[in-house]
């Protein structure tokens, strides 16, 4: 496979979709997984995208966008919800690992967000601190209804769209970057059955989100 040195946010972008195609089709290629790959990696790491991620054990980044070591780096919390060490953490990957590209990746079926929908259903939240896990999904729920969003789906994709705008608007390193055209960000949303991660959202450059069905 070949590989784009010092990829644009699109170049970035197309080669994730690439791998997530290849994964859907069965015909993953394992790219930089091998011992000569763990060798050049270790004395520096320059990922070509950050992934900021729910951490549902059936997200395995590398595995569903068919990558291998030093290609992606990786944050991921209970529904993508975003505190100060994730926004440092990407801050981290591009600022100083100079990744062009930054994916927020949602997916259906997503227990947090059911937890927030079901939470303003009943007025019963979780305890713990799973607790600030819903109620940081609660307002992309009420933006949905607001909006008469009603269905899992659409749920979902103002929850992954919101994350984005909330990483632009709280990280003045993530805007100056894209302000600048040296930084995509993106959100995808995930489909367990079929292993396909579909646009949902896109700072920075032009990608067409498919219209809602």
């Amino acid at each position: 496979m070949a590989e784009i040195q010092n990829p644009t946010p699109r170049d970035a972008f197309e080669l994730l979709l690439a791998g997530n195609q290849r994964f859907v089709s069965g015909t993953p290629e394992h790219p930089n997984q091998d011992a000569l790959r763990r060798a050049e990696t270790a004395p520096s790491q320059q990922p070509f995208a950050v992934l900021f991620g729910c951490s549902d054990s059936r997200l395995a980044a590398e595995i569903i966008f068919d990558r291998g070591l030093g290609d992606l780096f990786v944050v991921r919390t209970a529904g993508h919800v975003a505190g100060t060490e994730v926004l440092g953490s990407i801050e981290f990957g591009v600022s100083v690992l100079n990744a062009p590209l930054v994916v927020v990746l949602g997916h259906d079926s997503c227990g947090a967000v059911a937890a927030a929908c079901s939470a303003l259903e009943d007025g019963r939240t979780p305890g713990g601190f799973v607790r600030d896990v819903v109620e940081r999904v609660t307002p992309s729920v009420l933006a949905a209804r607001a909006a008469g969003r009603e269905t899992a789906d659409e749920i979902l994709a103002e929850h992954i769209e919101n994350t984005v705008d909330l990483l632009l608007e709280r990280s003045r390193v993530l805007a100056e970057r894209v302000a600048a055209g040296r930084l995509g960000v993106v959100g995808l949303s995930y489909r367990l059955a079929d292993g396909s991660a579909q646009l949902v959202a896109s700072r920075g450059f032009d990608a067409a989100v498919p219209a809602a069905s």
